[in-house]
């Protein structure tokens, strides 16, 4: 095992909550030593040795000694590539500069920035980029005292999310005091770093930079090996995780190539793609190890199933969300949900917000979102779980979960986006979304809250009519629109919104909306940033 750096296996996850303070013990994100690898499993480990070149036909690599730049050569049978991803660092004016930007991808640059902290003591910190090593250095900076500017090109952070969904995620950040600003993106540095400038023309002024704007593939010593590279950069693999001939795009044998360096199938929509996360990657060692031994097993794709912490939240999701899939031009029905993680009697329950994307035709789950509290990455692994085994999202209404009222409801979440689906399947009511909100009113929709009148006058949607579910067959004759009219349904989260459809169904009205997820994901998706900038 040849490995460039110090380390052969560390927790990469972990970082950040080092830097935070989270993890005190430096030495617990070792996860095992050269020593204690070597002694266990007889392995012959070789750090501080980079592998400069490879040469297919004899069989042997390169390698240099890092400490002493020796160069030799070593022969092999069966070689694995595992390279991993490296943080993107663009040439942008001043970055070379810059006495304060860092960037976090091994203990080396955990160290870096855990000495500057100490040393330095900064009182602010801008992070660039809002994915997830953005998002928990942002919080973990915060619960160091330090106040934090995140700045990201997008509209939104966290990428794997939907915009409404990303919402809560907005809101959660400013009120741990975390400044957001979105949809902008990075020019330039000055005065060493101290400065940050926007291609908005804005200018931030901070103590500490951290740039997480993304990660490449390292795959440099691939193209030296004449292998198969995609086109995001990423060595193309079979599905036994094998390389490919870069001109005769035949399989390689006795080279393998796995991790964030690799490009895989979309588990769901069956084409490329690649992802940088632990599970994958630990999944793929496993296959090789395998495939080497003789077995006949293959890597069947990734659905990207991730799970993080934000302050207060989990904020999970599996699959492709809703700007994959009309990226990709995959048809798709969402739905909403906001659930309690348990029984509602039972103290300290909390809001799980979930969306689910599913395909009308074939009824296949394409993925999901879940933003909450305590049992929020459960759903989505039931959910995940769900799509390897091909179940239909009809059925999901028939999962038999675990329950009892500290840990869910009899009617789990999971079983609620299963029975939403069913409703509309069955032609119940159409959907409304609440970016469709101004088209329906274009439209001359009729806009009907069944919320009680104290809920009203918190927040609507601008022109709606207030009468509350329970009062909807007394007051039928305020409905004084054709029995055709787009009558567009909310409540809070969707279920009273549902009872009072079927009332007006029963009173001959046709063409009924339920807002999908309420006011709830209404009010959510039109937050507005705090920010200072």
């Amino acid at each position: 095992m040849f490995e460039r750096d110090e380390y052969i296996s560390f927790a990469n996850c972990g970082l950040p909550y080092y830097i935070g303070n989270v993890i005190t013990d430096r030495e617990d994100l070792l996860v095992q030593t050269v020593e204690g690898m070597s002694e266990r499993f007889n392995i012959d480990i070789r750090n501080f040795s980079e592998v400069i070149d490879i040469n297919r036909k004899d069989k042997k690599v390169m390698v240099r000694k890092v400490k002493t730049n020796e160069v030799y050569e070593e022969s092999y049978d069966v070689l694995i590539l595992s390279p991993g991803a490296k943080p993107i660092q663009p040439p942008i004016e001043g970055l070379k500069e810059s006495k304060n930007l860092y960037v976090l991808r091994n203990i080396a640059d955990t160290d870096a920035i855990y000495n500057s902290i100490e040393s330095t003591q900064p009182k602010t910190a801008v992070v660039v980029g809002g994915g997830f090593i953005g998002v928990e250095m942002a919080e973990n900076l915060t619960e160091r005292g330090i106040k934090v500017t995140i700045v990201e090109k997008m509209p939104q952070v966290l990428a794997p999310l939907d915009f409404e969904m990303a919402q809560l995620v907005h809101q959660e950040l400013n009120e741990h005091g975390v400044n957001l600003v979105l949809g902008d993106g990075l020019l330039k540095f000055s005065e060493d770093g101290k400065k940050i400038h926007l291609e908005s023309g804005k200018v931030i002024d901070t103590d500490l930079i951290i740039l997480s704007i993304g990660v490449v593939p390292e795959n440099t010593l691939a193209k030296k090996a004449d292998v198969l590279i995609g086109p995001r950069g990423h060595i193309v693999t079979t599905s036994k995780l094998q390389a490919l001939d870069a001109q005769t795009q035949e399989v390689v044998e006795g080279f393998y190539a796995l991790g964030d360096a690799i490009q895989v199938k979309d588990f769901v929509t069956k084409g490329d793609t690649a992802i940088a996360l632990a599970w994958p990657a630990n999944r793929q060692a496993r296959l090789v190890a395998d495939i080497i031994n003789g077995k006949d097993v293959e890597y069947k794709g990734s659905l990207g199933t991730s799970v993080l912490k934000v302050f207060n939240l989990t904020v999970a999701a599996t699959g492709n969300n809703q700007r994959l899939l009309e990226m990709k031009k995959i048809p798709y029905q969402a739905i909403h949900a906001h659930r309690n993680n348990h029984a509602s009697y039972y103290p300290n329950a909390t809001n799980i917000s979930l969306k689910l994307l599913y395909n009308p035709a074939t009824l296949e789950i394409l993925g999901a979102q879940a933003v909450g509290e305590e049992g929020t990455e459960k759903r989505i692994d039931v959910i995940a779980t769900a799509i390897k085994s091909k179940l239909k999202v009809t059925e999901l209404s028939d999962l038999e979960l675990a329950y009892a009222p500290p840990f869910s409801s009899a009617k789990d979440p999971v079983n609620i986006l299963g029975y939403i689906a069913e409703n509309i399947i069955d032609g119940h009511y159409k959907v409304a979304y609440p970016n469709q909100v101004e088209d329906f009113i274009k439209q001359s929709a009729f806009f009907l809250d069944v919320r009680t009148s104290e809920e009203f006058e918190e927040g609507s949607i601008f022109g709606s009519v207030n009468i509350e579910v329970d009062q909807l067959r007394q007051r039928i004759d305020e409905i004084n629109v054709s029995k055709d009219t787009p009558i567009v349904v909310n409540c809070y989260v969707g279920l009273r919104a549902y009872l009072a459809i079927m009332i007006l169904k029963s009173y001959g009205f046709t063409n009924l909306y339920n807002l999908s997820g309420g006011y709830r994901t209404y009010s959510a998706l039109n937050y507005k940033l705090n920010s200072e900038f």
